[in-house]
């Protein structure tokens, strides 16, 4: 697994001259994923070409089984975040 760490220490030395230090390459790593968090609350698609989009769908309510008792439950309606890969990426692979 690549962890954010790994991720952080990979930005920095693939960029040095943008990222001379960890922290900034953190700096960025975390304000990239808070900007995804903020257009996805705002229900917004959002599009990183080369690698995919995510979306946010409602599903709707419905209704479930408890497995260990085999009782019917109410699953609530909820958001939930999608993502697609894109194209030039599922081809490198």
């Amino acid at each position: 697994m690549f962890t954010k760490a790994q991720f952080i220490e990979a930005l920095k030395n693939e960029l040095p001259e943008i990222f001379a230090t960890k922290a900034s390459a953190e700096k960025a790593f975390d304000t990239f994923c808070a900007i995804i968090s903020t257009k996805l609350n705002d229900g917004e698609r959002l599009r990183l070409p080369g690698v995919g989009s995510f979306t946010v769908s409602e599903r709707a309510a419905r209704t479930g089984r408890n497995p260990q008792t085999g009782a019917a439950i109410k699953i609530p309606a909820r958001k939930v975040i999608k993502f697609s890969v894109s194209k030039g990426l599922k081809e490198d692979l």
